[in-house]
């Protein structure tokens, strides 16, 4: 398969990440919540594997619409490859815009704002559906001539820049700079849910396309982060899909055709004039803030700590260009990837079955990767490394099964 940008780029994001954590701890500025940032790095994984799939299935789409090019343009000259990440940037602009505007769009893309923090983590935290959506923005470019892989690898590099001003961190920079940067500032306006900000400064990189089309927004007072409705969950199903869910209801429960069809690219929020107004209570402008937390199992975080640093080789797995396992056994992994965010979640809000799924995830996982490794003849140190994960885990789950176990009975009394 084509050389995966995400994976390239996964060492630089995972060291800029735990830079900021460390000063953030250092500071005690409180901009790390830490159920919030297991959620994040959970979804995280998941989506780097949806981000694969997705890739396989675009770029032969791409190949065909290669072949009505108007022209050939060379990607790796200098004013070839600026003016490819200018065309994505621009093209960029106009989708996260749709990913708002629409309902459709924002079912896509709203798991990106689910989340009331602002930081490294949150970057991380991606709709699984969006990345798919993303790519019917930029055909044209492969319409004017640039290689369909040239076009993938621009996207990919593009949404690796965005990283970048998804942070507290950074204060407003000099006056030159914000004019024309989607800085840090610009960015934090766009994830809050101020009435002030909201549906403001859509940008990628240039924030010069929302100063031309109306929808730039200075930061003028502090921000809150999230959405009007937070999903107060840290179920990865539930986050990506809430929306939609939604919207299949609405779908099923009018009675006109009509609505039916066009309810989907209808402004968001939009529903059907049969059905009554959604009532929904969530987040509102009053200048106190509670952000959603939940009662986790006791001892749990230092075991989630070590599978989330645990996960990132196994995700090279799924997302690496040079991954030992074929397109199935990919697959397979994706499926347990999306267990272990689910057990995850499951813990942090003190659920009874997640302990159990997290077992079977591990056992499930441990076993096939390894049973994989050994058939592909990969380097013998995967294995072991494998094996290793696996009997600490399983012990760690095993003080952590009795630990839950003598902790209920003193919750209940208490209470």
């Amino acid at each position: 398969m084509p050389i995966n940008v995400y994976a390239i780029a996964t060492p630089f994001v995972i060291a800029l990440a735990l830079g900021e954590f460390v000063y953030c701890v250092a500071r005690r500025n409180g901009y790390y919540s830490f159920q919030d940032s297991i959620a994040s790095v959970g979804t995280a994984v998941i989506n780097q594997c949806v981000n694969v799939a997705v890739a396989l299935l675009v770029l032969p789409v791409f190949d065909e619409l290669g072949r009505f090019s108007l022209t050939k343009i060379d990607a790796t000259s200098p004013l070839g490859l600026l003016g490819l990440f200018l065309g994505v940037d621009f093209l960029f602009y106009w989708f996260h815009r749709f990913g708002h505007r629409t309902n459709i769009g924002w079912a896509a893309h709203s798991p990106h704002h689910s989340t009331e923090e602002l930081n490294y983590a949150v970057a991380l935290r991606a709709s699984v559906t969006q990345r798919l959506f993303s790519f019917l923005f930029y055909w044209p470019l492969v319409i004017v001539g640039f290689a369909p892989g040239a076009v993938l690898a621009m996207v990919a590099f593009h949404l690796v820049l965005q990283f970048i001003p998804h942070t507290r961190v950074i204060p407003k920079l000099p006056r030159w700079v914000e004019s024309w940067l989607n800085t840090p500032s610009h960015h934090r306006v766009h994830h809050a849910r101020n009435d002030l900000y909201i549906d403001k400064n859509y940008a990628g990189f240039l924030i010069i396309w929302d100063r031309m089309f109306g929808t730039f927004q200075e930061e003028t007072e502090e921000c809150s982060y999230g959405v009007t409705t937070p999903p107060n969950t840290w179920d990865p199903t539930f986050i990506n899909f809430q929306y939609w869910s939604k919207l299949v209801s609405d779908a099923l429960h009018t009675r006109s055709g009509w609505d039916r069809l066009r309810l989907w690219v209808m402004p968001t929020g939009w529903r059907p004039k049969d059905l009554p107004p959604r009532q929904e209570t969530g987040w509102k402008e009053t200048g106190a803030e509670v952000k959603f937390q939940s009662t986790e199992l006791p001892g749990i975080r230092g075991y989630l700590v070590f599978q989330m640093l645990a996960s990132m080789p196994f995700m090279l797995l799924v997302s690496h260009h040079a991954s030992p396992l074929v397109g199935w056994q990919k697959l397979v992994l994706s499926a347990l990837f999306w267990a272990m965010a689910t057990a995850w979640a499951g813990m942090l809000e003190s659920k009874r079955w997640a302990l159990g799924l997290e077992i079977a995830r591990v056992l499930g996982m441990g076993g096939v990767v390894t049973l994989w490794l050994v058939q592909a003849r990969a380097p013998q140190a995967w294995s072991a490394l494998t094996a290793g994960w696996l009997a600490v885990t399983l012990v760690w789950l095993r003080v952590s099964r009795t630990t839950s176990r003598t902790a209920a009975p003193l919750s209940q009394a208490a209470s």
